[in-house]
Formats: structure tokens, C-alpha cells, sequence
């Protein structure tokens, strides 16, 4: 039962934090936001979250370093040169695969 408790104190706390996060900028600010400044930075910051949370995990989420590097260099080069989501996920996973095929033959 201990444990319940704990898993349960930590719940509460973290809704709490989590419906503060929301509430205190509808408390404290009434108006639009006119700084240009801030609008960007409020713009980007879901952007960067997601970039700063997943491309860590990029790197092992295969079976090898080297075969992670492949796939992530190449979906840069077909994001670089415009390609559409689906072909750049594929094609990152299609030289995972290549790259984890080469090297368990090796």
C-alpha cells in the first residue's frame, strides 16, 4: 500500500504542476502579447521541445551507433534537397536497414 501512496502523492503533485504551467500565464497576462521578440520566441518553443526530446533518441533506437548516424544523416540530406515527410522517413530507415543488413553479414 506504501506504494500506492507514493504513485499517488506523485500523480497529484504532477497535475498540479501541470495545471499551473497553464493557469498562471491566463492569470497574469490580459493582453495580447505585441512584442515581436516574444511572439517569435512563443512561436518556436514547441518546435524546439520536440527537436530537443527526440533527436536524442534517434541515437538508440537502432541496434548500432553506426547504423543510427547513417539514417539520421541520411534524412537530413533528403530533408535538405525538399523530400516529403514520408520519403524521408523512409529512406532513413531504408539505410538503417541496408547498414544493420551490411554489418550482421559482416
Amino acid at each position: 500500500m506504501p506504494e500506492f501512496l507514493r504513485f499517488l502523492s506523485y500523480l497529484i503533485v504532477m497535475a498540479g504542476v501541470t495545471y499551473l504551467i497553464r493557469l498562471l500565464p491566463l492569470l497574469f497576462i490580459r493582453r495580447k502579447i505585441k512584442n515581436r521578440f516574444v511572439c517569435s520566441f512563443l512561436y518556436y518553443v514547441p518546435y524546439s521541445v520536440l527537436s530537443v526530446m527526440t533527436f536524442p533518441a534517434v541515437f538508440y533506437s537502432t541496434g548500432s551507433l553506426i547504423s543510427a548516424i547513417l539514417g539520421t544523416v541520411s534524412a537530413i540530406f533528403l530533408a535538405y534537397k525538399r523530400k516529403s515527410l514520408i520519403t524521408v522517413a523512409a529512406g532513413a530507415c531504408l539505410a538503417v536497414l541496408v547498414c544493420e543488413l551490411i554489418m550482421l553479414a559482416l
